[in-house]
């Protein structure tokens, strides 16, 4: 029943469109890849990993497991933490020349993305930007159906098993950006909580915080109704804002984020907890691939793009890199202070699904309570206190409004329009939180 939130806008689309994907999910899920594989009709696939989760045991049970289903299978695990341009393009030539009818990708976001990325240019070749989201990119259509492509994450966080988005750096540019379509859409996510229980606390943390950033985001976004109605079916965005479809997926990821994402971090042993944070990301990815997440994950795209110096613990050292999960949540309680004023109810309600009592909270502090709620979860999470942790300072704040008001696609679905200018402000109060 579209009311109350949902009454269409002047000008404003009605329509809101769910273009689900089958899921799998449950410990041991992936011990059933092999039947999975064939059920697509895939007989040959290219098994994108990486070097360290290749050498997991469910890894190798899976591997184990297509062997005996007599799909052929040849692994590539050159697959990068925070993929690059240059690391997509890698993959996408392995593919292209390996005579491939299936992908299956077993690894976190990155791994998931980069084996999108390689399905889409190694069946529709063209120029790296192409495909790529407007302005960085042309953000041309992709032009169709792509090879099968069962996605098995590995970390309760992206969601990306989900989602028609591939998230990279852009190194020339120093800019994270990404291609969206629902023709990325994995054909399958197998989600096996068992991936999970070895990782460490912080990578845990990161992941965790990426779910409840996704979801909030989701939920908070603008209204669907209130989206320009496109000229034509097709131009309908993957993120149409706010819906009733998202609405239950992301409030029920925030409630779940709030009670097991502490336990989660703090024990391995806790299979309950870290269960229900494989799930809150699942129900996370099915939510904002197609509502939409709006300001955090904008800023997060320099945040990433311009680190200098951070090496987190529980990621490969020796360069420097900024996780995905990290460098959205820095930013998440500066943007929820500033959005809570455009969606006070909203802002409400995420923070009593995370376990705040707002009886007696005036919606002028919906905001405020939301980014207190936030930070104090961050800070007993051990997630960093803000851009300083990075190794950011006053002097990088120019450069890193610049690169996030590039992000029209994510800005535009914010609940409050941003400048700027808002963005400046914006990243000075994310400096540092307790």
């Amino acid at each position: 029943m579209l009311t109350g939130y949902y009454t269409p806008s002047p000008g404003g689309d009605t329509i809101f469109t769910i273009d689900p994907r089958p899921i799998k999910f449950g410990p041991g899920a992936i011990n059933e890849i092999g039947a999975d594989a064939r059920g697509l009709g895939v007989s040959r696939v290219a098994v994108f990993t990486d070097k360290s989760v290749i050498e997991l045991a469910p890894t190798q049970a899976a591997i184990a497991e297509l062997k005996v289903a007599g799909v052929d299978r040849v692994v590539y695990d050159e697959t990068t933490v925070e993929p690059t341009d240059q690391s997509f393009l890698a993959a996408a030539k392995f593919l292209q020349e390996g005579e491939f009818d299936g992908i299956i990708s077993i690894g976190g976001g990155s791994v998931i993305d980069t084996a999108k990325a390689a399905n889409l240019y190694a069946t529709y070749p063209d120029d790296l930007l192409t495909y790529v989201n407007k302005p960085i990119g042309e953000g041309r259509p992709v032009p169709g159906s792509l090879l099968p492509h069962i996605a098995c994450p590995t970390t309760s966080g992206t969601g990306s098993e989900s989602t028609g988005v591939a998230v990279f750096d852009l190194l020339a540019q120093r800019v994270k950006t990404g291609i969206s379509s629902k023709f990325l859409k994995p054909s399958l996510g197998v989600i096996d909580p068992e991936f999970t229980y070895t990782l460490p606390p912080l990578v845990t943390a990161s992941t965790g915080f990426d779910v409840l950033t996704h979801a909030i985001e989701s939920y908070t976004a603008i209204a669907f109704t209130r989206r320009s109605k496109p000229d034509h079916p097709t131009l309908r965005p993957p993120y149409q804002g706010a819906n009733p479809h998202s609405d239950l997926g992301s409030l029920e990821a925030i409630r779940l984020g709030g009670e097991f994402l502490v336990r989660a971090v703090r024990s391995g042993d806790d299979c309950e907890a870290r269960n229900a944070m494989m799930y809150a990301a699942t129900m996370a990815g099915i939510s904002f691939g197609n509502s939409g997440v709006h300001i955090p994950h904008a800023m997060s795209y320099s945040v990433a793009g311009m680190i200098r110096d951070y090496q987190p613990s529980g990621w490969p050292a020796g360069h420097a890199l900024c996780p995905h999960g990290i460098s959205v949540v820095v930013n998440a309680p500066a943007a929820f202070r500033f959005t809570g004023p455009a969606a006070p109810d909203r802002h409400l309600a995420a923070a009593r699904a995370l376990g705040v009592d707002v009886r007696d909270v005036s919606t002028d502090a919906a905001g405020a309570v939301l980014a207190e709620r936030m930070s104090e979860l961050m800070r007993v999470a051990g997630i960093p206190n803000g851009l300083e942790a990075l190794n950011y300072t006053a002097g990088d704040i120019a450069d890193l409004a610049g690169g996030a008001i590039q992000q029209q696609r994510l800005l535009s679905i914010s609940p409050r329009q941003v400048s700027e200018q808002d963005l400046y402000a914006l990243f000075e109060d994310a400096m540092r939180y307790w």
